[in-house]
């Protein structure tokens, strides 16, 4: 009878448990009304639209990239052609016996020196520019779990956790079904004008965080912190997926950002750290200068 009765109050404790979470869940802050911009499209063959300056740059070093590319890839098939039709044994009956040609040499040896040095003059600079880190308006740690991410808004100390939505969850979130294995729970909310570092690392293995339409991508590696940097000039939601093979879940563990007008960013702060309890905006966290 005792035991019965055990059960019956660990079963009640335990539903009530679940109600409980149904409706701190509830009370998640959201950011609503949003845009789907960052995603990828079925059939799509190029770049997800351009969020930041990084990303921009990106892809304009892309396209030019492809046109040198396929200007050389004419010239090169051209010439494989025209050595064909030239040089073929009824036309050549007899073979030249020359051993090497000076100014050929030189010439493939110096063109492709010169494009070289024209890439990088274009391209060190985009490099240089997604590496040399800015100072942050606003800071958030993130940190690579099997199979799901962690943020921490360093400034203002609260943390939270991101999975990915069911399918028959993503609708009481505001999400499409398209939106399905790409949308989570909760998204990093990020506003418009602001530079958002990210400190990026790992608790188990290897991640990799990336947001396409932002052009940034960066490995967590467990026991080193790296950083990247953006600055979204768009509103809009964005996706993105972890990009480092990590175990047999890596297909789900997407990334949300949401981007919003810096009035929604402050109000949906406020909100946040009353949720989770971090530091109001209107206290100053003294530092060790």
């Amino acid at each position: 009878m005792r035991f019965a009765t055990s059960l019956s109050g660990l079963g009640a404790a335990f539903a009530s448990s679940l109600l409980a979470g149904a409706a701190v869940a509830q009370q998640v802050p959201v950011v609503e009304g949003l845009e789907v911009v960052g995603t990828p499209r079925p059939g799509g063959t190029g770049f997800q639209p351009a969020a930041t300056d990084i990303a921009r740059d990106t892809q304009w070093l892309d396209g030019m990239l492809m046109y040198i590319i396929t200007g050389i890839t004419i010239f090169v098939t051209l010439l494989l052609i025209w050595v064909l039709i030239r040089y073929n044994h009824r036309r050549n009956k007899v073979p030249a016996r020359f051993t090497h040609n000076s100014p050929l040499e030189i010439t493939w040896t110096v063109v492709p020196i010169l494009i070289l040095v024209f890439i990088g003059a274009f391209s060190l600079p985009v490099l240089f520019k997604q590496q040399e880190i800015p100072e942050a308006d606003i800071t958030i740690k993130v940190t690579g779990f099997q199979w799901y991410w962690g943020y921490e808004y360093v400034d203002h100390g609260f943390s939270f956790e991101s999975f990915m939505l069911a399918r028959d969850e993503l609708e009481d979130y505001g999400y499409d079904q398209s939106d399905f294995l790409l949308a989570t729970d909760t998204a990093v909310v990020v506003p418009t004008g602001a530079t958002v570092v990210m400190q990026v690392t790992a608790a188990d293995v290897i991640h990799s965080w990336t947001i396409p339409a932002f052009g940034v991508k960066q490995d967590a590696v467990p026991g080193r912190l790296a950083e990247l940097w953006f600055n979204a000039d768009r509103e809009g939601i964005y996706f993105g997926q972890c990009s480092e093979l990590c175990g047999k879940d890596h297909a789900y563990m997407p990334i949300t950002v949401k981007v919003v007008s810096p009035e929604a960013y402050r109000a949906w702060l406020d909100s946040a750290i009353e949720f989770y309890a971090g530091t109001p905006r209107s206290i100053t966290v003294a530092s060790n200068d």
